[in-house]
């Protein structure tokens, strides 16, 4: 199965993206931006790494600053092609985190803090616990016990096992 990235589902790189443009000249921008795009929306690691290396080569003489901001997460960048493709989106996007912590944003505001630390922490919890009513489920719940065993997964697919 291939996996094609939506426009919704990379809040995750956005920031590394705009982090890795602010280090670079406006006139640079749109070509940095769109080779960025090839990174994260490759379908396999191996091309992946290939449009990662190419950024790299174009930009790191000139703007090491940049390619720093990108290098420096390497890792971090390409641990997703080692679990089931279906979390990707999961995996890539702020907005389960985001969305989770509104609630207790908004009622933050409202009551202008919430006195002692305990009360704090009680309030978050339960506000926490009414916001875990409306959530869904993940795609592919049923692959994390999976992920859990340590099962290995490349490019999103589950490698199969030597008989």
């Amino acid at each position: 199965m291939k996996y094609s990235l939506k426009q919704k589902d990379h809040d995750a790189y956005v920031h590394k993206t705009a982090n890795i443009l602010d280090k670079l000249p406006k006139s640079v921008q749109a070509k940095a931006k769109s080779l960025i795009h090839e990174i994260y929306m490759a379908s396999t690691k191996e091309d992946a790494l290939e449009a990662y290396n190419h950024f790299v080569k174009i930009y790191e003489a000139k703007y090491p600053k940049a390619v720093d901001t990108l290098v420096k997460d390497k890792e971090d960048l390409f641990s997703f092609y080692d679990f089931p493709a279906i979390h990707w989106t999961h995996i890539l996007t702020t907005n389960p985190i985001e969305s989770t912590f509104e609630t207790v944003r908004l009622r933050t505001k409202k009551t202008k803090g919430s006195g002692s630390r305990m009360a704090t922490l009680t309030m978050v919890f339960k506000l926490a616990l009414e916001a875990q009513k409306t959530w869904k489920k993940l795609k592919g719940h049923k692959l994390i016990p999976l992920v859990l065993e340590g099962r290995i997964f490349t490019d999103g697919e589950l490698k199969k096992e030597a008989a």
